[in-house]
């Protein structure tokens, strides 16, 4: 038996998957304690259109990303931190001092977990910075520390 399953059931799919089961299975467990509905076309339409409502929002969020990649890359953007003799850092510039400065100049709001720093900053300088916007897309910016 075809069922739409509304709930996710382990060992037999995800929620508003289409899955074959047994006919005992969908009638005793899954039907009655609502975690699928039978496959009908009402049902199957309606996981169609999720389906197509969740490709389309993906494109979008895809578009939006690379556009605030666009945005962002190749830029300088500048932080100031206090610093002791010899020019190191009373402390370090993190992710979030580099969101919070790319906020004020562009614009722009990126998640500090978005940040990949490859090594502390902890001097006076300047340094590339690579911000993941979207899985499969990356901007390059360059992080001037300053006085």
């Amino acid at each position: 038996m075809k069922v739409v399953l509304k709930a996710d059931v382990k060992g037999t799919g995800k929620k508003d998957q289409m899955v074959e089961v047994s006919d005992g299975y969908a009638r005793n467990f899954l039907l009655p304690r609502g975690l699928a509905v039978a496959a009908n076309a009402a049902a199957v339409n309606e996981v169609k259109t999720k389906e197509s409502a969740k490709r389309h929002h993906a494109e979008v969020e895809l578009e939006q990303a690379q556009e605030t990649a666009r945005k962002i890359d190749g830029m300088t953007v500048v932080v100031k931190a206090k610093a002791g003799q010899g020019g190191r850092l009373f402390g370090a510039v993190t992710g979030k001092d580099i969101a919070d400065a790319l906020a004020k100049a562009a614009g722009v709001t990126v998640d500090k977990r978005k940040v990949v720093l490859d090594a502390d900053i902890k001097n006076y300088g300047r340094y590339e910075v690579e911000i993941k916007v979207y899985p499969s897309v990356t901007a390059r910016v360059t992080v001037s520390v300053e006085e």
